[in-house]
């Protein structure tokens, strides 16, 4: 009896070919699914629009993906961009309130009791002070342990 081994019955060429498909298939539905999020997500298109393109989409793929992204890919690319744009806002926004004083009172965090500036605001002109060579290395961290403490 011959026992044969499997990786001579599929050569290394038909690896690749399988593996580029593979990779295809899952590109094609990133794809859609970008696409189908981005019709939803889109605020200049009705509900019927929006219904057509799903629709188009849904039912003929390949045309209905090529028309998409012809008629409507640069607009794609920039709700992308004001999407991270208002993401990063408020990534920004949360930091700058978990780490801020509270209320800015005499007495609420704030070392001197004026103005409502938090340690964030204070660091960061202390930083650009001496980023613009005003204040030298060693002032910048006297004045910032003076901060921290």
């Amino acid at each position: 009896m011959e026992t044969k081994l499997l990786a001579v019955d599929y050569p290394v060429l038909n690896i690749f070919w399988t593996m580029l498909e593979l990779f295809l298939w899952i590109l094609w539905f990133f794809l859609l699914f970008k696409i189908i999020s981005d019709i939803f997500r889109s605020h200049d298109l009705g509900g019927w629009g929006k219904a057509g393109w799903l629709v188009l989409v849904i039912f003929l793929p390949l045309i209905g993906i090529l028309a998409y992204l012809i008629a409507r890919g640069q607009s794609m690319g920039m709700r992308d961009v004001e999407q991270a744009q208002q993401a990063d806002a408020a990534v920004r926004a949360y930091i700058r309130n978990a780490a801020g004083t509270p209320g800015g009172t005499p007495g609420a965090g704030a070392p001197d009791g004026g103005g409502g500036r938090s340690h964030v605001e204070d660091l960061a002109r202390l930083a650009d002070l001496r980023d613009r060579g005003a204040i030298s290395d060693e002032e910048y961290q006297k004045a910032k342990d003076k901060l921290l403490v």
